[in-house]
């Protein structure tokens, strides 16, 4: 399997939508879907981002009005005839072989056919496309045609047409498609063009093409399409090629006078195909280069370059400049009208640690719309900023008010406006976009708090109860609109909107320090809503709703496999509403977000139950209740498995990973793919399986990489600072830094270079200063503003606060950033607590070999000319000897040889992994003569992948032949 292709052999009608969507290609400014050139059973999709229009249609005796991501004009038709027959169809007989490949790495789609006409003349055709990600305005279809066993005159047609309408959809095709008018077609010297309007937004467009081709073309303009025919003489196994080369441009774009004749120049200046791939090609080698996540499993690898290849032609560095969102389809289709909603949470983290200026993007986006935001929190008596479920050109509301429920065929209310979370999407992002980066712009700074201020003016105070409550929301499961009979939509306490309005307040308020204009009143009511939050517990769990304990069971079993309850449902005149099931995660979105130990420190400071079982029996009570009818499901949840339960997290990551490339919501993919599920699982795949996170102290990587996962390479960078990944077998090196699986580490960025940190060095430095000052947790608290739990937390857990937060623990506890982050010392004052009933455990040889079996760091340890001498040494364990590399002529050359020949020195070799923290680790000790391997065995070694430890020319290998091992492990019970 190569990890580089996304390949099918034979044509099949049933499932080229499918195949339409997954071979898309685009650049970030425009995305043109894999249909074919020349099929009557083709959904053809190009859509420019940001380019939108709205109309109004009647629907079940009611005005509605949709925005949509306009289906522009197709550029793509091409065909061919042989003498006395029809144009090619792959849907007509005589197709003898067909085959479509898309090209990850290059981004090219190659399609390859062999055609017999009813004369018996076999036409092979080869065909290689593209969407120019090195020239944002171009595409090109090249089409090479071979006469297998026939010579004579090829007809090709080729054209450009705009009599197409946003049709992609089933369900919205009672509602108008017809968004282009003011259609005009026209030829020019050796060039095509077409234009039309969008009908309100008034959007031109215009494509202009050029046919590259050994004969000259006769044009036909006709009001809505124009054609180009030209006769190929066609000699038997002599190839001929046609290509065509197209220009689209539209109003919206920069530095142009007028559509069409910015096209038409394009167009003409436009290089010939192997120039324009060559360019091309280039330009996706820079973004693989940034954007690597390489795995040793092939299937594995592949749909990780799936995913990354889709992502980048949804969000590329074209699309920094653009003023457009995230749409949660991508540029794939029409599915979702091609609105933003909230997958931008799922997007933004993996782009953040490779592309922090593409990422940018989607935020000043949303910033551009924060006048209508306001506007809208004003219209409904609010603070701040509303920002709408559904976003399109201007930043109003676009969700729908009707839906069409396929099951019953009825048109229903959609009151999934009222989910305000996605303000907290946004929150969130920028956040994550700040720890990235180690800085925001002002605006950015200014959308968090104009977000902070909506959903603090949401909390109001419950006199008899003391808390604070959000009512009328909806929360990320959409299942549940309302209370069952009552009057108007909308939930009261949804746990996620509740927690996560306390997170944005914490966050607002680390920001104090900036001239943000938060007054001093409002900021201790934000401090006041981050104490006393409402949030709902049943049975030992996190309720998701206030009433949510008084719903009824449902019976699983009845609608076993069933992903759309509300729709199946609803069909049989029954309300989801009554049950409790969930769609997707909503209570786990806080674990998806938050740490454990983030989660539990809000909880307490809530002064809310939260013991060390409340969130493993809230993950296993919601899972049980949910019936993953998104995409974005298998992601969330094989996340907040991983810790704890990998063989199930594994099997949800299967699921998360497969939900395109096999459509396993059923026939949803060929609508569009999941840009957010694509994203998510890249994320999961790099924050939880690796353990790899930004955080305002470094970037955190606690490696647990399942074994199933084989070996993976990545680049990431954060705050400036270049990070290449390696981990394979348990191990994992961080610029060539090793760690072991289980082992927290923080990658801190001090001084401008790279700083390892162990687990729970922070925690023990806070307190070592605390009693230095013979202070209370309570007395630090007070002095920093944060709790007195969130101290506690951060003693005794590997917690990592914020930059805003660590700088006021530091000023509190009389030190500096610097000294408390570790900069100052080797190892951090104090120790952590010893294992509880220490327990030393001696280890037999096999599991002392499987210990150091993965290689690392050791130490050799012999007597020296200057006495005994203990040196580390980079190491591998290669035939069952330990293989390290040292300097010709050097110390250790030197000591290691006795001066007679056959007569070795024998040393001793120890490996050992301790954690000073919790005083438990092991230690393995190898005892045997040294070698030094001879000049003819090296070129055998070659692969075994030893770097010396101290760098440089060290070329002399050694190796040490075991003759005894022994190893001791202390761990507590």
């Amino acid at each position: 399997m190569n990890a580089w292709t996304l390949s099918y052999d034979g044509f099949d009608p049933g499932a080229e939508r499918l195949r339409e969507a997954l071979c898309t290609l685009g650049n970030g400014r425009f995305a043109t879907r894999g249909a074919t050139p020349d099929g009557l059973t083709r959904t053809p999709g190009t859509y420019a981002a940001g380019c939108y229009d709205r109309l109004t249609s009647p629907i079940a005796g009611r005005t509605v009005i949709n925005e949509d991501l306009v289906n522009l004009p197709d550029w793509l038709p091409l065909t061919f005839a042989t003498p006395g027959c029809d144009f090619f169809r792959p849907e007509r007989p005589g197709l003898l072989d067909y085959h479509q490949e898309l090209d990850l790495c290059h981004g090219v789609l190659l399609r390859t056919l062999r055609r017999r006409d009813e004369a018996g003349r076999v036409t092979r055709v080869r065909q290689r496309r593209l969407v120019s990600m090195a020239d944002s305005l171009l595409a090109a279809l090249e089409t090479t045609f071979t006469a297998e066993n026939w010579s004579g005159p090829l007809r090709v047609r080729a054209a450009l047409h705009g009599d197409v309408a946003n049709r992609g959809v089933a369900r919205y095709r009672d509602l108008r498609g017809d968004h282009l008018t003011g259609h005009a077609t026209g030829s020019r010297d050796d060039l095509t063009w077409l234009t039309a309007v969008t009908r309100s937004s008034r959007i031109t467009v215009a494509l202009a093409a050029r046919l590259d081709a050994p004969a000259r073309p006769e044009v036909t303009a006709e009001r809505t399409a124009v054609t180009s025919d030209l006769v190929l003489d066609l000699v038997q196994e002599e190839p001929a090629t046609v290509t065509k080369v197209v220009a689209l441009v539209t109003s919206r774009d920069h530095a142009i006078h007028d559509p069409r004749s910015a096209a038409l120049r394009q167009a003409r200046r436009a290089p010939r195909f192997e120039e324009l791939l060559a360019r091309h090609a280039a330009a996706w080698d820079g973004l693989w280069r940034r954007a690597r996540m390489d795995f040793t499993d092939p299937e594995l690898a592949r749909i990780v370059h799936l995913h990354i290849f889709h992502l980048l032609q949804t969000l590329s560095p074209h699309t920094a400049d653009l003023d457009v969102g995230v749409p949660a389809r991508g540029l794939h289709g029409e599915a979702y009208r091609g609105h933003v909603f909230w997958d931008e949470l799922f997007v933004l983290p993996w782009l953040n640690l490779r592309f922090p200026e593409v990422s940018l993007g989607p935020l000043r986006y949303r910033w551009r719309r924060l006048p209508e935001a306001r506007a809208a929190a004003r219209a409904e008596g609010f603070d701040g900023a509303m920002f709408p479920w559904q976003s399109g050109s201007d930043g109003r509301e676009e969700t729908q008010t009707l839906h069409l429920n396929p099951a019953s065929g009825r048109w229903l209310p959609d009151t999934s406006h009222l989910q305000r979370h996605v303000g907290l999407a946004i929150a969130y992002n920028v956040w994550q976009h700040r720890l990235a980066t180690g800085s925001s712009p002002p605006w950015c700074v200014e959308l968090l708090i104009d977000i902070a201020r909506f959903f603090a003016s949401l909390a109001v105070l419950d006199e008899p109860s003391g808390r604070y409550e959000i009512r009328g929301v909806m929360g990320p499961d959409e299942y549940h609109t309302g209370r069952p009979g009552a009057p108007s939509p909308g939930l009261d306490n949804n746990a996620y909107t509740n927690v996560m309005t306390v997170w944005l307040l914490m966050r607002a308020l680390e920001l104090r320090h900036l001239p943000i204009g938060v007054s001093e009143r409002e900021a201790e009511r934000w401090d006041d809503i981050t104490r006393r939050m409402r949030v709902d517990f049943h049975d030992g769990v996190i309720s998701q709703f206030s009433g949510y304990a008084d719903l009824a069971e449902l019976d699983w079993a009845r609608y076993e496999g069933v992903r759309r309850l509300d729709r199946a449902l609803e069909a049989e005149g029954d309300d989801v509403n009554r049950y409790k099931a969930a769609k997707q995660a909503d209570t786990l979105m806080l674990c998806y977000l938050l740490t454990s130990g983030e989660l539990r420190a809000i909880l307490e400071r809530l002064g809310c139950p939260a013991g060390p079982d409340l969130i493993p029996r809230t993950i296993r009570y919601y899972l049980d209740r949910t019936s993953h009818g998104s995409t974005l499901s298998a992601v969330v949840h094989a996340q907040v498995l991983a810790e704890a339960e990998h063989e199930e997290s594994g099997k949800l990551l299967g699921e998360a990973l497969m939900s395109d490339i096999r459509d396993v919501q059923g026939g949803t993919t060929e609508e569009g793919i999941h840009l957010g599920a694509m994203a998510g699982t890249l994320d999961l795949l790099q924050r939880r399986y690796l353990g790899l996170e930004a955080r305002g102290d470094g970037l955190w990587a606690e490696p647990m990489l399942p074994d199933r996962c084989g070996g993976v390479a990545l680049n990431l960078q954060v705050r400036g600072v270049p990070y290449k990944i390696d981990a394979r077998d348990g191990e994992m090196r961080v610029n060539g830094e090793t760690l072991i699986r289980g082992a927290s580490r923080i990658v801190t960025f001090e001084r401008g270079g790279m700083n390892m940190t162990g687990t729970g060095d922070l925690g023990r430095r806070i307190a070592h200063h605390r009693e230095r000052l013979g202070l209370t947790r309570e007395q630090v608290a007070e002095r920093a503003a944060v709790t007195p739990g969130y101290v506690e937390y951060l003693e005794e857990s590997t917690g990592s606060p914020s930059t805003d937060a660590i700088a006021r623990l530091a000023g509190a506890l009389e030190t500096t950033v610097d000294e408390l982050l570790g900069g100052a010392a080797d190892r951090p004052p104090g120790r952590g607590p010893a294992a509880a009933a220490p327990v030393l455990e001696e280890l037999d040889e096999k599991e002392c070999l499987r210990l150091i079996a993965p290689g690392g760091i050791g130490r050799v340890a012999f007597n020296g000319s200057h006495g005994p001498t203990v040196l580390p040494v980079n190491y591998q364990v290669h035939e069952g000897a330990i293989l390290f590399r040292t300097a010709a002529g050097g110390p250790m050359d030197q000591d290691l040889r006795t001066g007679m020949q056959g007569v070795e020195i024998k040393v001793g070799f120890e490996v050992d992994q301790i954690d000073e923290a919790h005083r438990e680790g092991w230690s393995v000790l190898v005892q045997g003569p040294a070698h030094h391997v001879s000049e003819e065995e090296t070129a055998a070694l070659i692969g075994a992948d030893v770097s010396p430890w101290a760098g440089g020319d060290r070329r002399l290998y050694v190796r040490i032949i075991p003759s005894q091992i022994t190893g001791r492990r202390i761990h507590g019970l």
